[in-house]
């Protein structure tokens, strides 16, 4: 095929497929990149969060029967529903962010070398002088509310128009003041920014963009943690990885923790997105970061984002193979799978931002030119992140058409 492939437009099925140029599964991990994401960085992310009450690795559930039926080897899907109580990945950036922010902080204001033990233990009364804030869809916002509860100091969330109130109510039952602002997800952003500039507060913001690159680079380390797990838990290496993108911060933490893992014989890494917040097809595309702009009005809430963060461009212009845009109707068709499991396979609470990966690789199996062109066939073993779960319970039920808790049950 060319590099762009177009299936079915106008349909539930369709999707765009963008083979990446720049892309080489033998680039080396660039010393730019290991300024972002590094073994060192993994393992000062790994000791923290595994130190936190309540830590364990989440699931990786294999799907035997669904591999078979999509026609690969293996397929295994990492279940970060159960991530601290807080239903998704998020956790492990969010709230780490804001224990490494308010450990530098606190120093700089104590004159002192703060330890992480401290943070942890609360032990320091003025992290409560302390205002953390960030524009969110829901999950990140969650996180870093939680981490500011957990941690003692204050919390404002910035959310959007479209962000549904179910997701409001949750991310205050941490303690957080939530503020809806007019516009979509970027703008949100720019107003967490101009507010936190404005009122001496600190941004724990999930994407990085100029002049605002540190804090972002302990969230997707804290992210590349659930990649380490599920990559310590395979008997074998994956051939494949298919990744929702969003702005990119987990899909680059999977990519880093790929690379330096596997080298040369990393697997293929695919990233996926709805096709109304499709910035990564853009910005690779256009070999370079490109806005998409209006209200990025898509089901997948986490994933609906404009902009590619900069510091997850820096790694996936280059370790990223390729990108997918995907319906709406291709995510909820796979929530509904994996609710209902084919005989042998554990039954999955999957929420609409977690299975953009998964309507990926089902996309691209139904299509020969698309599998060709990703080198997926019978022998393919693919890894998927489910990044969350049943986080609008409610909008769970209606798009599944059972709860969260009766699809656990069944289990």
């Amino acid at each position: 095929m060319s590099t762009e492939l177009h299936h079915a437009p106008g349909t539930d099925a369709a999707f765009t497929l963008l083979l990446n140029p720049e892309a080489r599964s033998d680039g080396n991990w660039s010393p730019a990149q290991d300024a972002i994401l590094s073994d060192a960085g993994l393992a000062t992310a790994r000791a923290t969060i595994s130190g936190w009450p309540g830590y364990a690795p989440t699931p990786l559930c294999a799907l035997p029967a669904l591999a078979a039926d999509l026609g690969v080897a293996a397929l295994h899907y990492k279940d970060e529903g159960g991530r601290f109580g807080l239903g998704s990945f998020k956790a492990l950036g969010g709230a780490y962010a804001v224990a490494r922010l308010l450990q530098s902080e606190l120093g700089k204001r104590l004159g002192r070398p703060v330890s992480m033990d401290e943070i942890t233990a609360r032990a320091i009364p003025q992290a409560s002088e302390i205002t953390v804030c960030c524009a969110t869809d829901g999950n990140h916002g969650r996180s870093v509310a939680w981490g500011a509860q957990t941690f003692g100091c204050n919390c404002v969330i910035f959310i959007h128009a479209t962000v549904s109130e179910g997701r409001k109510t949750a991310i205050e039952a941490y303690g957080a003041e939530v503020r809806r602002c007019a516009g979509n997800y970027d703008d949100s952003v720019r107003e967490a920014q101009e507010t936190a500039t404005r009122e001496g507060w600190f941004v724990v913001s999930d994407t990085s963009y100029p002049g605002y690159m540190e804090v972002p680079k302990d969230v997707m380390q804290g992210y590349e943690v659930m990649a380490a797990e599920a990559f310590d838990a395979l008997d074998q290496p994956p051939t494949h990885i298919f990744l929702q993108t969003g702005v990119g911060g987990m899909a680059a933490a999977v990519a880093a923790q790929a690379v330096r893992r596997w080298g040369a014989a990393r697997p293929k890494i695919v990233l996926c997105d709805p096709d109304q917040s499709a910035c990564w097809l853009d910005s690779l595309r256009a070999g370079e970061p490109v806005a998409v702009e209006g209200d990025l009005d898509t089901l997948m809430a986490g994933l609906a984002c404009g902009e590619v963060s900069a510091l997850a461009w820096e790694v996936l212009k280059d370790h990223a193979d390729a990108v997918m845009a995907l319906t709406d109707a291709s995510a909820v068709a796979e929530m509904r799978r994996l609710a209902h499991p084919l005989p042998g396979d554990p039954p999955i609470v999957a929420g609409e931002s977690a299975v953009a990966g998964l309507a990926g690789l089902a996309a691209a199996m139904a299509v020969p030119e698309a599998r060709a062109a990703l080198g997926l066939d019978e022998t393919s073993r693919v890894v998927v992140f489910g990044t969350e779960g049943d986080t609008d319970p409610a909008l769970y039920e209606e798009l599944v058409g059972m709860s969260a808790e009766a699809v656990r049950a069944q289990g």
